[in-house]
C-alpha cells in the first residue's frame, strides 16, 4: 500500500508529506485549489511524463518521494495485498535489487527538463519505473475509461470474477504452443531445398575427405618424407657406422672410447676424478654401441614397399587437393570435418514439416479442445455476472440499465490466445433502446460508473470456480495493481446517487486502497481519510501555495457543509454534513 507521499517545491506546495490510509482516501477542495497536484505527483513517481511547469517558480528543482510498504505476517506476506507483493519482489529479483518489503521511490524534476529517478535510493531508468509503477498503482481517470473498455478488457475481467484464469491461462499457453510449432513448420517448409541442398554438400565433403579421416595424417606426413628418402638415410647411416665402428685400420669411436676408459682405469686408485670418468666413459660407449646397433640395422633394411610409397603418396596428394579446395591446411581438415558432421547431423536430425504436421494437429486438437471448454464456462457464468452489474448500477442514477454478454464464435483461422469467441459487453441506459456495445454508447459519466461496478465486483464477490486451484477473492483488475486511483469517478451524478457511489468506494476500500478526487459530499463523507486541499495567498511574499491537510470532526463537517452548501456555510448545511458522516457510522 502507498503509506505517504512527500512534495517539495512541486507546483503550488513548498513542502508537505502526507500519510495514507489502508482503505479509502478521498481528496477535496475548491475549484483550482491543487487537488490534482496530489494525482500528478503520484503519476510522476509510477512514470508518468515530466513538466518543467511542475517545478515551483524560482526553484531549480522539485522532488517527489512515494513510500510503498508490504505488510509481512508471520506465515508470509499478508493476504490483502499478497499477489501484488508476488510480483513486485519478482519484479526485483529479475532486476538484480533487493526487496524487503518496502519501496522508496523519488523522482526529482529540473527547472532545464531534465529529470532523474531512484529506487531505494538507487538510480532507476523511466522505462523500469514505469514497469514497476504499473505493478502498483491503477490510475482511473474519466479519459482513461476508455482504455478499460476494450474487447480484451472485458474477456479478462468476466474471467476474473469468474475464477476462470487458471483454464484462460492454459488455453492462452496452449495457443502459444500451437503457434510455434506453425511458425517453426512454416520457416522449416521454406528452407527445405536449401536443407537438402546442405546436407547433399556436406555428405559429399565428407566422403571426399573420409581417407584422411581413417589415419593421423601427421604421422603420414611424417612416414611418406621418410620413404622418399630411404636410400640416402640408409647410406648415412651406414657412414655413421664406419665412424662410430668398424674392422679397419682407422681409428673409429669405439677405440677411442676403449683406449680412454684404460687410462682412467689405470689411474682410478690414484684419484676419484678418474675413477669417476672411467664410469662415465663406460656408459658411453654402451650408449654408442646401442646407436651403432640401430644405425646398422638402419643401413641393412629393405628398400621402400613401392605400393606403400604408392599408398602415402595418393594420401599425400589428397591432402594436397583438398587443402586447395577448402583453403586450409589438410592438417585441419580433420576438425573441420567435425564441424560438418555436427552441421549435417544438426539437419538430419531437425524434424521436417511433414513430421511437425503431426505435432500441429495435435496441439491444435488441444488447444480447441481447452477454448471449448473455455468458452462453455464463460458463456455458463455470463449471465448471473451480467445480472449482477445491472443490480449495482441501477441505483447509479441507471435505473433502467440493462447488460449482457453476447458470445460471437470466430472462424477457426481466426481463433486466438483467448479462446474461440469475440464476446461484447452489450448496455442500454434507457427504455426502448437497444442494447449495443457499451463503449458506442455509454457517456463519459456511464462509462465511469461501469467502471466502478465493475471494480467493486472483482473486489468483493465470492468467485465460482471449477478449477483445482483456489482463487484469491481479493483481486484486481490486474492482480498487479492494488492501488486504485479515481480522478472525479462521480461525475454527473448527485443526491441519492451520490451516495450509492460514496458507499461503493467504501465498500471497494475494505479489499483495496483508493484514493480519490470528488466534489460530492455524500461520497467524501464515506472516506477513511479525508484530505482537503486548500489555496493560500501569502500577501507579505507575494505567493500562492496549496494547503493539504488531514481533516476531521469539525473540520470535516464544514468541508462537507461547503461541498453542500456553497461558500455561505449555515448550521442548516453543518447539521446535514453531521447526517451524512452519522449515517456512516452507524
Amino acid at each position: 500500500m502507498l503509506t505517504s507521499l512527500t512534495l517539495q517545491n512541486f507546483a503550488l506546495i513548498n513542502h508537505h508529506e502526507l500519510s495514507f490510509y489502508d482503505g479509502f482516501n478521498v481528496i477535496t477542495g475548491e475549484t483550482g485549489a491543487g487537488k490534482s497536484l496530489l494525482l500528478d505527483a503520484l503519476s510522476l513517481c509510477i512514470g508518468g511524463r515530466a513538466d518543467t511547469s511542475m517545478v515551483r517558480h524560482g526553484k531549480d528543482h522539485a522532488d517527489i518521494y512515494a513510500q510503498f510498504e508490504f505488510a509481512v505476517e508471520a506465515s508470509g506476506v499478508s493476504s490483502h495485498n499478497a499477489n501484488t507483493a508476488v510480483a513486485v519482489r519478482q519484479w526485483f529479483e529479475s532486476h538484480d535489487r533487493e526487496f524487503d518489503g518496502e519501496v522508496l521511490i523519488r523522482r526529482q524534476l529540473s527547472s532545464n527538463g531534465r529529470s532523474k529517478a531512484w529506487l531505494n535510493g538507487a538510480p532507476v531508468s523511466l522505462t523500469e519505473l514505469k514497469e514497476l509503477g504499473s505493478m502498483l498503482v491503477n490510475i482511473h481517470s474519466q479519459h482513461a475509461q476508455q482504455a478499460l473498455l476494450k474487447p480484451s478488457f472485458v474477456i479478462e475481467w468476466l474471467d476474473s470474477i469468474a475464477g476462470l484464469q487458471p483454464l484462460a491461462n492454459q488455453t492462452e499457453q496452449a495457443y502459444r504452443t500451437y503457434q510455434k510449432l506453425k511458425r517453426q513448420a512454416e520457416e522449416i517448409a521454406a528452407k527445405e531445398a536449401h536443407r537438402n541442398d546442405r546436407i547433399e554438400l556436406l555428405n559429399s565433403q565428407l566422403a571426399d575427405i573420409s581417407p584422411l579421416l581413417a589415419v593421423d595424417y601427421e604421422q603420414i606426413e611424417a612416414e611418406h618424407d621418410e620413404l622418399s628418402n630411404l636410400e640416402a638415410l640408409m647410406l648415412e647411416a651406414s657412414h655413421a657406422v664406419q665412424l662410430l665402428d668398424n674392422d679397419s685400420d682407422d681409428p673409429d669411436t669405439m677405440d677411442l672410447l676403449g683406449k680412454a676408459i684404460r687410462l682412467c682405469e689405470n689411474q682410478s686408485e690414484v684419484s676419484a676424478t678418474f675413477s669417476q670418468a672411467s664410469e662415465s666413459l663406460y656408459l658411453a660407449q654402451q650408449h654408442v654401441s646401442e646407436a651403432v646397433g640401430l644405425l646398422a640395422d638402419y643401413a641393412e633394411q629393405q628398400l621402400p614397399d613401392p605400393e606403400r610409397l604408392e599408398e602415402l603418396n595418393t594420401l599425400i596428394s589428397l591432402g594436397h587437393r583438398l587443402s586447395r579446395k577448402h583453403g586450409l591446411p589438410a592438417i585441419n581438415l580433420v576438425e573441420e570435418a567435425q564441424v560438418w558432421q555436427e552441421e549435417l547431423d544438426n539437419l538430419v536430425n531437425q524434424p521436417t514439416s511433414e513430421v511437425l504436421e503431426a505435432q500441429i494437429n495435435e496441439a491444435w486438437q488441444h488447444f480447441t479442445a481447452l477454448a471449448t471448454e473455455l468458452g462453455e464456462a464463460r458463456q455458463q457464468v455470463a449471465p448471473s455476472i451480467s445480472e449482477k452489474l445491472v443490480t449495482q448500477l441501477q441505483p447509479l442514477a441507471l435505473p433502467n440499465a440493462r447488460c449482457e454478454f453476447v458470445f460471437t464464435e470466430k472462424a477457426a483461422e481466426n481463433y486466438n490466445a483467448q479462446g474461440k469467441h469475440d464476446i461484447e459487453l452489450m448496455f442500454s441506459a434507457n427504455v426502448g433502446m437497444p442494447m449495443q456495445p457499451l463503449y458506442k454508447i455509454a457517456s463519459g459519466g456511464e462509462l465511469s460508473r461501469m467502471a466502478l461496478v465493475m471494480q467493486v465486483l472483482l473486489a468483493t464477490h465470492n468467485q465460482p470456480s471449477n478449477q483445482n486451484e483456489s482463487t484469491d477473492t481479493d483481486v484486481a483488475i490486474d492482480l498487479s495493481e492494488p492501488m486504485l486511483v479515481f480522478d472525479e469517478v462521480d461525475v454527473g451524478i448527485s443526491g441519492g446517487t451520490a451516495q450509492v457511489v460514496g458507499e461503493l468506494l467504501r465498500q471497494l476500500g475494505a479489499h483495496r486502497q483508493l484514493l480519490a478526487i470528488t466534489h460530492q459530499a455524500q461520497v467524501a463523507a464515506q472516506a477513511h481519510q479525508h484530505i482537503l486541499v486548500q489555496k493560500h495567498h501569502d500577501t507579505d511574499e507575494g505567493q500562492t501555495t496549496s494547503q493539504i491537510n488531514v481533516i476531521e470532526d469539525e473540520a470535516q463537517v464544514d468541508e462537507l457543509a461547503r461541498m453542500s452548501g456553497g461558500v455561505n456555510i449555515t448550521e442548516v448545511t453543518r447539521e446535514h454534513a453531521r447526517s451524512l458522516l452519522a449515517d456512516v457510522n452507524k
